[in-house]
C-alpha cells in the first residue's frame, strides 16, 4: 500500500491547471543616470567634512582685536581743519574807556512816539481754540466755531457764474424760439401733442432698458477687442438715449421737422 495522498475529488478541480509564468518588462533606466550621480558627488562630496577645498588661509596678524568692531569717526584732515577755522568769525573787541564814540549820526525815527504807542496800546492776543487735551490749538476764525461766511458782504446773493449761466440759458432759449417760429411760418416743423410726446418718451425708456439689460449681461472680464468695442458701443447708445430722455422730460413743447 503506497503512502501517496491524493486531493479529495471535487467538481471544481476535475482537471489540472497549467501555471502561466508572466514576464515583467525591464525597468526603465535613464541613460543620463551615471552623469547625474557623478555631478552630485562632485557638488556635495567636496565639502562634506572639512568645508571648501580651496580657502585663503587667514594671516596670523589679523586676529580679532579688542574694540575693532566699534564704529570709528573719520580722521581729521588738514583741509577740513582749515574750513572749520575759517567759518568762525571773531567778534569786534569791546571798546575801551579811552575810546571816543562816533559822533554826528542822525536819524529820523521818533523814539518817544514809538515808546508811547508800544506801551499804551499793547498788541491784542490772537483768539485761538484748543481742540485736544494735549493742547493742540488753531485760530478761532478757522475752527468753525464762530460765524465767518454769513458776515460777508455778498452773503446770500446769487454768484456771478450762476447769473452768467442763466443769461446764456435765456439767450439760447430765445434763439431757439425764434428759430422755431421761423420754421413754423415756413411750414417746415410741426408740434408734437402730449400723447405723442408721452409715447415717444416711453419708447425711449424701453430702448434704454433693453440696452441696459445687454450691458448688465456682459462678461466680467473684458479680455478681447470685440468685447471692448461692444461695451463702448452700448455705453455710447445709452448716453445718447439718456440725453434724449432728459430733453423730452424737461421741455413740454417739442417740435419736429415734417417728413
Amino acid at each position: 500500500m503506497s503512502n501517496v495522498l491524493y486531493p479529495r475529488e471535487s467538481v471544481y478541480n476535475p482537471l489540472t491547471k497549467t501555471e502561466v509564468n508572466t514576464e515583467k518588462p525591464p525597468r526603465y533606466l535613464s541613460k543620463f543616470r551615471p552623469t547625474v550621480i557623478l555631478e552630485k558627488k562632485e557638488n556635495q562630496d567636496a565639502m562634506r567634512t572639512m568645508g571648501p577645498a580651496k580657502v585663503e588661509a587667514p594671516c596670523p596678524d589679523k586676529y580679532l582685536k579688542k574694540h575693532s568692531k566699534e564704529p570709528k569717526l573719520h580722521e581729521k584732515t588738514q583741509s577740513s581743519k582749515g574750513v572749520r577755522d575759517t567759518c568762525k568769525a571773531r567778534k569786534p573787541p569791546v571798546p575801551a574807556k579811552t575810546d571816543i564814540p562816533t559822533m554826528g549820526i542822525q536819524t529820523t525815527r521818533d523814539f518817544l512816539k514809538m515808546t508811547r504807542t508800544t506801551t499804551l496800546v499793547p498788541l491784542k492776543p490772537q483768539p485761538t481754540s484748543v481742540d485736544s487735551r494735549k493742547g493742540h490749538k488753531q485760530r478761532l476764525e478757522n475752527s468753525g466755531l464762530v460765524p465767518k461766511y454769513i458776515k460777508k458782504k455778498d452773503y446770500g446773493e446769487v454768484p456771478e457764474y450762476l447769473l452768467q449761466r442763466n443769461e446764456e440759458k435765456q439767450r439760447a432759449q430765445e434763439e431757439y424760439d425764434d428759430y422755431v417760429r421761423d420754421q413754423q411760418e415756413q411750414g417746415a416743423m410741426t408740434h408734437l401733442s402730449d400723447a405723442e410726446r408721452q409715447t415717444v418718451l416711453e419708447g425711449l425708456k424701453k430702448n434704454w432698458d433693453e440696452l441696459h439689460h445687454d450691458y448688465q449681461s456682459l462678461s466680467f472680464v473684458i479680455d478681447t477687442m470685440s468685447k471692448k468695442a461692444h461695451k463702448e458701443q452700448l455705453e455710447a447708445a445709452m448716453k445718447k438715449l439718456e440725453e434724449d430722455i432728459d430733453l423730452f422730460e424737461r421741455f413740454k413743447t417739442i417740435y419736429i421737422p415734417k417728413h
